[in-house]
């Protein structure tokens, strides 16, 4: 027979936990959110540390990165506070992508197994991509035979990097992914960036073309892959696909007018992420715009000075209160 031990409550403990302790530099009246429903707007952003009372549990339901204790929804990590709802979750400023289905990641190839390959991306394991999940050369949805799984270093091999969407999940935890659309597949002409995955924000849609000729893919997992522009009429075929194309390791003809706007984009991306600033569609493009105004170096973009400038003239608020803190040791 199993029997269940109550733990005591704070107050009967030994009283470590009963006081929150907080960095100096959160003010007291940050202390204690007690959220209404008004209080989340589009575009905000709200912070939180362990311990802090984020609202009233009768108001709100418990999410991710929450507890609930003495009718109060209190954050377990420290991060930024999002609201679906009436359920209230804490993102962590600082942890692995967590993957849901129907997200789109950027990943590598890390090895080649029997019927399926497995990718970096960016998550606590590596995933997986199925021989059956993705499209054969011709564009043909058919079962796939003996002689497909003998080719699939044809396909994609060690070190490719690909973008594919989350299918499902093995029982282990595992993503399952899968590439059966022609905007997914084997990335070229391009480089990849990296970034804190919690700065990714959901949009509409993660394949952003800005007007200087650059195609970019935002995947939730942190991997941000910037590339040349390519037409959609490239893309897809009226009779399925060329193979050739699609699963070539060859990068194509880049002019040098496109090879400076890709590395300007990136470099504009680094200096983002450097100093915590959620990375959007509309972000971007002011960031880019601006930086073309400045007429200077793709290499001055990197320079701590230009960063905290263009930061600072476009506006842009960075999750900057708990990187400090964190920085500083008071976690």
């Amino acid at each position: 027979m199993i029997s269940f031990a109550s733990f005591p409550s704070t107050s009967e403990g030994s009283g470590s936990y009963t006081n929150t302790r907080h960095h100096p530099k959160i003010e007291e009246d940050e202390v204690g959110m007690d959220l209404d429903e008004d209080d989340f707007e589009e575009g905000t952003q709200r912070l939180t540390v362990p311990g802090e009372s984020i609202t009233s549990s009768h108001a709100f339901m418990r999410g991710h990165g929450t507890f609930v204790d003495d009718e109060e929804v209190i954050a377990s990590v420290a991060g930024t506070v999002e609201r679906v709802n009436k359920l209230i979750t804490v993102r962590a400023v600082r942890s692995r992508y967590n993957p849901e289905v129907g997200d789109l990641v950027v990943g590598r190839i890390t090895e080649v197994q029997p019927r399926r390959w497995k990718v970096d991306a960016n998550s606590r394991q590596d995933a997986v991509l199925m021989l059956s999940s993705v499209n054969l050369p011709g564009g043909v949805q058919r079962r796939k035979l003996e002689s497909d799984e003998l080719q699939m270093r044809t396909f994609f091999e060690e070190g490719d990097l690909l973008v594919a969407e989350v299918q499902a999940f093995f029982a282990d935890g595992a993503m399952s992914l899968h590439t059966r659309s022609l905007r997914y597949g084997k990335l070229r002409n391009g480089q990849l960036v990296t970034v804190p995955p919690i700065l990714i924000r959901r949009l509409k849609s993660h394949f952003v073309a800005l007007p200087c000729g650059v195609d970019l893919i935002l995947g939730l997992n942190g991997y941000i892959w910037v590339s040349k522009h390519v037409k959609e009429s490239e893309q897809e075929g009226e009779e399925g696909f060329d193979a050739e194309a699609v699963y070539s390791n060859k990068n194509d003809s880049i002019d040098d007018a496109t090879r400076i706007a890709v590395s300007r984009v990136s470099n504009i991306i680094k200096v983002l992420a450097a100093h915590f600033v959620p990375l959007t569609d509309t972000i971007l493009l002011e960031a880019y715009e601006w930086v073309v105004e400045q007429e200077g170096n793709v290499k001055d973009l990197l320079s701590d000075e230009f960063g905290e400038t263009m930061v600072a003239s476009l506006g842009l608020v960075p999750i900057s209160l708990l990187t400090d803190v964190m920085h500083t040791g008071g976690f």
